[in-house]
């Protein structure tokens, strides 16, 4: 594997692209523009929304990797099924996944989404932990990209997309509690949590398991992921989705909440990943607490959700180029092993 198209040149995937010509790959950017700026790799204008326009780019590729609102990775992942390539993306969307699910049953190449920080990276971490346990009982996996300076009483800027926030916070969520497999509302389960003294609020939102109840059905009892806020937020969500009806006019209600909370260069993840269960009989709890904040890349400073996010799916396009994972079939991100994770050139990043 050593050329790959990256779709989509916003903030992660120019980020992306970078990382992956760092890592001696022959990248080329697509994009409905290409970035006014100097990039090292090789970039093209194309409607990233035609898929037989597509479908002929993918000709002489070995791998694609969108970075492109979940809407259109049906269609992407269709083309790199239909060319024989190996596809990757970062949705947290559950029906694209599904049917990215249904491909990988007759793909020459490996169809790889979800390959972001949640899910993505946050699964990788979570499976880590449950393989350490005996008997694990329970997996708590918490995410939050957040701004380090909060202002108003939302206490948050829309560094994400925001369809894909949108998205999260009016779909429903699968989890997995004693023992049975269910789905329950978004923006609910509230808890409080502390990391470094900072008080947070953690509530459930959709996507962000990927495909782990599938995995850990029958061996773990209770399986949930909540996004991180500052207290407050998901009362105020809550409010403008359902009380003002926002949820039935999902892209109005996207560029209100940019126009109101736009983008802020410095913002702080926080991964917070707990398990619990028995080690040679006794109970036991495992923690992996994080706070990544806005690193120098390639001689710029990149935002911690941009670089957590590319550097998650460039470590595992690393990691199948290098043959330490599968090249067909589909790829489940609890199947990474984290340590070889940490070990490749971007996945260090996690490290640090």
């Amino acid at each position: 594997m050593e050329k790959i198209a990256v779709l989509g040149l916003g903030k992660v995937g120019k980020l992306a692209a970078i990382l992956l010509h760092e890592s001696g790959f022959d990248v080329i950017g697509l994009d409905v523009r290409v970035p006014r700026e100097t990039v090292p790799y090789e970039t093209a204008v194309a409607d990233v929304s035609d898929r037989a326009s597509l479908a002929a780019r993918f000709s002489d590729l070995d791998a694609v990797l969108s970075c492109l609102p979940y809407h259109l990775n049906i269609g992407i992942a269709d083309a790199a099924h239909a060319a024989g390539i190996h596809y990757f993306d970062l949705t947290e969307d559950v029906p694209t996944t599904q049917h990215i699910i249904g491909l990988a049953e007759t793909s020459k190449g490996l169809m790889a989404p979800q390959c972001g920080l949640a899910p993505g990276f946050v699964g990788i971490v979570g499976a880590a932990q449950i393989a350490q346990f005996d008997v694990c009982r329970s997996l708590r996996m918490r995410v939050g990209a957040l701004p380090q300076n909060p202002t108003g009483l939302m206490a948050y800027s829309f560094n994400w997309s925001p369809e894909g926030v949108v998205n999260e916070y009016l779909n429903d969520c699968e989890v997995i509690e004693d023992g049975e497999r269910k789905w329950v509302s978004s923006m609910e389960w509230l808890e409080t949590l502390y990391i470094d003294g900072v008080k947070l609020e953690a509530f459930t939102t959709s996507g962000g398991l990927g495909t782990m109840c599938d995995t850990y059905h029958g061996v773990v009892d209770n399986i949930d992921y909540k996004s991180m806020r500052y207290p407050g937020h998901m009362q105020l969500m809550n409010f403008f989705f359902h009380e003002l009806l926002m949820r039935d006019r999902r892209d109005l209600a996207g560029e209100i909440l940019v126009n109101a909370k736009p983008p802020v260069d410095h913002d702080i993840v926080y991964v917070h990943v707990a398990a619990e269960g028995e080690i040679e009989g006794r109970l036991s709890r495992r923690e992996f607490v994080r706070g990544y904040r806005p690193m120098t890349i390639a001689g710029a400073e990149r935002t911690a959700i941009a670089w957590t996010t590319s550097a998650s799916v460039v470590a595992v396009i690393e990691m199948v180029r290098d043959g330490l994972l599968s090249r067909t079939g589909f790829l489940k991100q609890e199947d990474i092993p984290l340590d070889s994770f940490m070990k490749t050139r971007t996945g260090a990043c996690f490290d640090r």
